[in-house]
């Protein structure tokens, strides 16, 4: 199962996210949900670093397929807003996936 959380502030920024494990949903290389999960939050950390200019804090390991993201502190108010708009639609397209897959994606906010 993948596990994605998703965690935010007091004023409900998204701060960070992170997955964790395989959906298991089918034969390793053919994995539908994985590869879904994968594309959406990969590219959204390529698009917020190629789009807004700001490097992440990023940890990444193939193995366990685990994927942890922080954005950092003290951004503008123009690419905290940029950036707050991408990670929603990420939030938007994995839960879009939960909704056909739940039995394989958990999603908690903390």
């Amino acid at each position: 199962m993948i596990r994605f959380n998703l965690k935010r502030d007091s004023d409900n920024r998204i701060i960070s996210f992170s997955l964790s494990g395989h959906a298991e949903s089918g034969p390793y290389g053919y994995d539908l949900v994985c590869a879904g999960v994968s594309a959406v939050s990969i590219g959204t950390v390529n698009a917020i670093e190629s789009l807004c200019d700001v490097h992440l804090i990023v940890d990444m390991e193939d193995e366990g397929g685990y994927l942890s993201c922080t954005v950092p502190a003290r951004l503008n108010q123009r690419t905290d807003e940029n950036i707050q708009l991408l990670l929603q639609g990420m939030e938007v397209s994995i839960s879009s996936i939960a909704e056909e897959y739940g039995k394989h994606i958990q999603i908690t906010h903390t």
